[in-house]
């Protein structure tokens, strides 16, 4: 387990790295065939590949399903400065954590499965390449909802809290940029021609922070700006990107005419503003097949002696929502435990890795309980 941990890690794979995310979708497409799988890869042009298998599926049973992605977050090199490496019963390096640790879990739990002769009901993996930018250049979300339907329960292996909460509901992501041109100036011979493009912009930013509305579950976040070149010419260009976590799919027409309204309005005469972008995840819902699920996991866990998990709502978007669309039960943040993701300092507990895929099997083993 730990070897294929270090192989998966120490293979980058971010997701603007088609060539490195397809690699590691191909290590794991040959673990599965070994364990029996048929495996489907679905090919995009400018996006990781998604991965696809089924093992058993002439069972009668419903299947269960295993989902999660195999991007990462981090650039090219990062692997020559931080390989995959273990330190105090923790392991380090790009995506140990979120989420090559939770594939390693729940690949290990088929091959238990397998080896204990299970044969109950079929068993299918999903793993995108391209879950970290929201699908943004594939319609791996629709795969999703299409492939989950049918199954009997789908345990999304997402990053995992050391506090054992198990995530039973998440926000949507929606993601926007606004791009502004104004018109450029010699601030010292020619200031009253120029049409400043970053005044407009922190005019508009102020306004879009004013929209959050805690109470609905609606927030937003200005997280990145840009803009000019020197100080002394006034700056033609500024564009800034947006973040918006959302409590219900509903909510996505109303602020996305608000963002709508306040890039067509003009603060500065003389500029214009173009907005692009939209909702790259939509909200895991908590059904009330969602919480029969966790519950058998909370009995699992509490047989196993891995004492006692709590239900979590989280404002990351995830794959997970999909399977729930797909009328799935799922629960999600079945992955390894550590903390610190998607910084240089992610981390993930080791003992984890074998706790997780020993609870995912047995939650397969007790799935006639629902």
């Amino acid at each position: 387990m730990l070897t294929l941990w270090r192989d998966l890690v120490n293979q980058e794979s971010g997701s603007a790295d088609k060539e490195g995310i397809d690699k590691v979708q191909a290590k794991i497409k040959n673990f599965l065939e070994n364990e029996g799988a048929v495996v489907r890869i679905v090919e995009y042009e400018q996006a990781g590949n998604l991965l696809i298998a089924e093992i058993g599926s002439d069972r009668t049973q419903s299947p269960v399903l295993f989902s999660g992605h195999v991007d990462t977050v981090f650039k090219n090199g990062t692997i020559e400065k931080r390989p995959f490496t273990i330190r105090d019963g923790k392991a380090y390096g790009p995506g140990a954590l979120d989420m090559k640790g939770g594939v390693v879990a729940f690949l290990y739990a088929i091959k238990a499965l397998n080896a204990a002769g299970f044969a109950e009901r079929p068993i299918k993996v999903l793993l995108a390449g391209d879950e970290e930018i929201g699908h943004a250049n594939s319609n791996a979300a629709e795969v999703f909802v299409k492939e989950a339907a049918g199954c009997i329960a789908a345990f999304n292996c997402e990053t995992g809290f050391v506090d054992d909460a198990i995530v039973v509901g998440r926000k949507g992501v929606g993601r926007y940029d606004m791009e502004v041109r104004g018109v450029a100036a010699h601030v010292g011979n020619d200031p009253e021609n120029g049409r400043s493009a970053i005044v407009e912009i922190a005019h508009k930013l102020l306004a879009i922070e004013k929209l959050t509305d805690w109470q609905a579950g609606t927030s937003f976040n200005v997280g990145v700006i840009e803009g000019g070149t020197v100080p002394n010419a006034t700056p033609d260009y500024a564009k800034i990107k947006i973040d918006v976590r959302f409590a219900d799919e509903t909510a996505i027409p109303k602020f996305t005419k608000q963002l709508e309204d306040i890039a067509a309005t003009t603060y500065v005469p003389g500029t214009t503003t173009t907005m692009t972008g939209g909702a790259s995840f939509k909200p895991m819902q908590t059904t009330e097949g969602v919480k029969r699920l966790f519950n058998l996991v909370k009995e699992v866990y509490a047989e196993n002696g891995f004492g006692t998990p709590n239900e979590k709502v989280v404002g990351g978007g995830a794959d997970s929502a999909y399977t729930v669309i797909a009328g799935v039960p799922t629960v999600c943040a079945m992955g390894v435990k550590g903390g610190r993701n998607h910084s240089p300092e992610e981390y993930a507990l080791v003992e984890s890795v074998f706790e997780r895929a020993k609870l995912l099997a047995d939650c397969v083993l007790n799935l006639n309980r629902l």
